[in-house]
């Protein structure tokens, strides 16, 4: 569960960052920030893994991983959180603005829930899926007190585009899953082949179909592209955990953790910002992160404080 956790934590303050980048010149106020930094975020992130991967002689392991059914199973994941879900999501941001963005694709983690019973027969209690609909209503909360009634130039094209996030990052993690089943598509090799599809695909496709191909040149040499490396090394170690979680103990519980992102950077943007957030902001982000965990734990009991105890309730003594 650990591992889910600090992938949410690692993911909020990629969040944070990455918006002080956006803040900056050349992103502020230009029409290609959101692709272009999407672009640039997922292109380094993919060279982080590439060194990473290389520093500990596992490059092999990738190129005998891509061949393999489950590797190119990976891609196509790749192509639906990256391009499909992370374009939806910043369209969606350009046309109904982040506060109705962040409310829609809030859902993924209950699509993939139900794409992960459906396909991998994976299941949740009762309890589990009421503590995770409790935090996504926390998460709602937090978008709705930040949002306002303005959007965008196309709000159905927002809507549209905000659903095939939901789709997009809810099927990832299934197949992800999925894919990860088999021994030689480990949860490393599995993220390696995941950034590079996803970075390959921003550069020779999204990019030229968007004309963001100048833009995002002239932003890899700005000042701003520091802070986008931060980013892109917090989200690189993020999306680590977040494979290791969903290798260990599901794609629907490896969700219900890392939607903790909504919570912790709610406490980076007061740490790195100065931002200071309601007390209604303050209570949705216990309510998400007591949610989460407890809709990642079957058994509920495991949380209690004290010693681990027995089926009868005797404490079990230990030396």
């Amino acid at each position: 569960m650990r591992f889910g956790i600090i992938s949410g934590c690692l993911w909020g303050l990629d969040t944070v960052v990455l918006g002080i980048a956006l803040a900056m010149s050349p992103f502020l106020g230009a029409g290609e920030a959101s692709l272009a930094s999407a672009l640039l975020h997922d292109a380094v992130s993919a060279i982080i893994l590439l060194v990473y991967m290389g520093m500990r002689g596992r490059l092999g392991h990738t190129l005998e991983a891509i061949r393999t059914r489950s590797g190119k199973a990976v891609m196509a994941g790749a192509v639906m959180g990256g391009p499909v879900g992370m374009s939806g999501y910043l369209i969606a941001i350009n046309n109904i603005g982040p506060g109705y963005t962040a409310i829609i694709s809030t859902f993924y983690p209950a699509v993939g829930t139900l794409l992960a019973f459906l396909l991998l027969k994976e299941r949740m209690r009762p309890r589990q899926i009421v503590a995770l609909m409790v935090a996504l209503t926390a998460i709602i909360l937090i978008a709705w007190s930040s949002s306002t009634t303005q959007t965008g130039p196309s709000p159905l094209i927002g809507v549209i585009a905000a659903l095939a996030c939901v789709l997009g990052w809810g099927g990832e993690a299934v197949i992800l899953a999925w894919g990860m089943r088999d021994d030689k598509v480990d949860n490393e090799t599995a993220l390696h082949i995941r950034q590079t599809t996803s970075g390959l695909a921003y550069i020779l496709v999204v990019a030229p179909v968007a004309g963001i191909v100048g833009f995002s040149s002239q932003a890899a040499l700005s000042p701003s592209m520091g802070m986008v490396f931060l980013a892109s090394l917090a989200g690189a170690v993020s999306y680590l955990f977040y494979f290791k979680a969903i290798g260990q103990i599901g794609a629907s519980r490896g969700m219900a953790l890392n939607i903790s992102y909504s919570a912790w950077a709610v406490v980076f943007a007061l740490v790195l910002q100065g931002t200071v957030p309601t007390v209604l902001q303050v209570v949705c982000c216990v309510v998400i992160l007591v949610g989460t965990v407890l809709a990642a734990t079957p058994d509920w009991s495991d949380l209690r404080l004290g010693p681990p105890r027995t089926r009868t309730g005797t404490p079990v003594l230990t030396h």
